[in-house]
This record gives C-alpha cells, sequence and structure tokens, in this order.
C-alpha cells in the first residue's frame, strides 16, 4: 500500500486546522499559498526534467553502466528521466503494474527497470558479449 496517498492529504488537512485555530483565516491564507508555492515547484521541476527529454531519442542513455550505479530501489521514474535525461522504452503494456522500460546505449547494453506502484522496485544491466576477433584479422594492441 502506498502511505503517502494518505499521509499527505491527512497531513495537508491537519496543517490547515492548524493555521486556522492558531491564526484564523489569515492562517488558512497562509498555509494556502505555501501549499501553491509547494505545487508549482514540483509543476516547474517535471516541466525542466520534460523539456530536457524531448531532446533525446526514447530508450536512449549515455552510458547504461552508469545509470546501473546510480539507480537505487525506491526512486520513481519521474526521478530516472531525470537522470538519464530520455524517455524509456515502454515494454509493458499501458497500464499494467508492473511498469517496465529499457535505456540502451550507443554499445547496445541496456538496462531494464521495473516499476511496482509507480516506485523501482527491480533493474537489470545486460551487456552485450564480447566478439571473438576473426581468423586472420590482428588484435589490436594496447
Amino acid at each position: 500500500m502506498n502511505w503517502r496517498k494518505i499521509l499527505i492529504p491527512i497531513g495537508i488537512v491537519f496543517l490547515v486546522f492548524a493555521a486556522w485555530r492558531a491564526y484564523g483565516p489569515q492562517g488558512i491564507l497562509t498555509v494556502s499559498g505555501g501549499l501553491v508555492m509547494w505545487a508549482l515547484l514540483h509543476f516547474t521541476r517535471l516541466m525542466n526534467v520534460m523539456q530536457k527529454a524531448r531532446n533525446s531519442p526514447i530508450g536512449y542513455v549515455g552510458s547504461a553502466v552508469m545509470l546501473n550505479a546510480k539507480l537505487k530501489p525506491g526512486v520513481n521514474l519521474m526521478h530516472v528521466i531525470a537522470m538519464t535525461r530520455s524517455l524509456g522504452e515502454q515494454l509493458s503494456a499501458e497500464g499494467q503494474d508492473p511498469e517496465r522500460y529499457r535505456w540502451t546505449d550507443g554499445t547496445q547494453s541496456h538496462v531494464t527497470c521495473e516499476f511496482v506502484g509507480g516506485r523501482l522496485a527491480r533493474w537489470e544491466l545486460v551487456r552485450p558479449a564480447p566478439q571473438e576477433p576473426q581468423a586472420g584479422v590482428p588484435a589490436a594492441e594496447s
């Protein structure tokens, strides 16, 4: 169960009630102004992340290995989109839970992320096997 869906509205109601008891109508106006500012900050962050993501191909990331190292369980999809600066390639059906998205880099390595209830639950890094050198072609020296 997602407790944030319950606790945040209860906290808002408690805050408005406490403001009313302490300061009357001015308290409600002050708390309402703060809540509107909070909502606008989240909306602005959402728009900035989406503007950065619109310039990248869907499902592309600069380095899948670095993305794999930065991921943490429990972050939301918007946080992952902000890290990759790209929308993920959706692998699951629309509206299905868990949601699965994939980001691929230039070496065909990819990270597949699974979001349960809007939060990152699992992810997997897949790197392609190195190609064997062909017979008759000298290997590059280091």
